[in-house]
């Protein structure tokens, strides 16, 4: 199964230190919605995997991140694209959960959907704790310098076998070409 794994806030639309709260606020990195709209037209099926804690912080409700999430979605259909699915994890590190990237509990679901392994399955992130979250489960980490990509490259903290590239657009030419 050809599969990509994208974090959501600065990969394919710009973060915010305040939280997304709303679709408003939802506004696309350039050419990130035509990069999902090319894995798509190469038979790839793309997945989101995103901490959302603002949730779990009362800034926003599930109505409220669904409202964003079709925004998304809309703005993916006028381009071409499309998202196979979308996992989220709505609580706070103070939750201790077992699905907040970096743990891998939302990738394992993942798994389970899609009834495969993410072995070395491309996914791309701009934080280290994505990147912690797909070397834990044995993805191809791959970071993009948007978001907080330019910081986590600065960290250098992130897996060895991490995969640079400025942005989402640039790493999916570079995942139709090789996987």
């Amino acid at each position: 199964m050809k599969l990509v794994i994208l974090d959501r806030d600065g990969v394919i639309n710009e973060d915010s230190a305040s939280y997304i709260k709303n679709p408003n606020e939802w506004i696309p990195i350039p050419q990130s919605l035509e990069a999902i709209a090319l894995l798509k037209q190469n038979n790839f099926h793309v997945v989101i995997a995103t901490n959302q804690s603002g949730v779990g912080r009362g800034l926003y409700d599930i109505s409220t991140l669904n409202q964003i999430h079709n925004k998304m979605i809309k703005m993916l259909q006028d381009v071409g694209g499309a998202i196979d699915a979308i996992f989220y994890c709505t609580h706070t590190d103070e939750d201790d959960c077992n699905c907040r990237k970096p743990k891998i509990g939302m990738l394992e679901e993942i798994e389970k959907r899609f009834a495969c392994s993410l072995k070395k399955i491309p996914a791309i992130g701009d934080s280290l704790r994505d990147l912690k979250a797909f070397r834990g489960i044995g993805a191809q980490p791959i970071l993009v310098k948007t978001g907080n990509g330019e910081q986590t490259l600065l960290d250098k903290k992130y897996p060895k076998n991490t995969l640079i590239f400025e942005n989402l657009f640039d790493a999916a030419e570079f995942i139709i070409a090789n996987y």
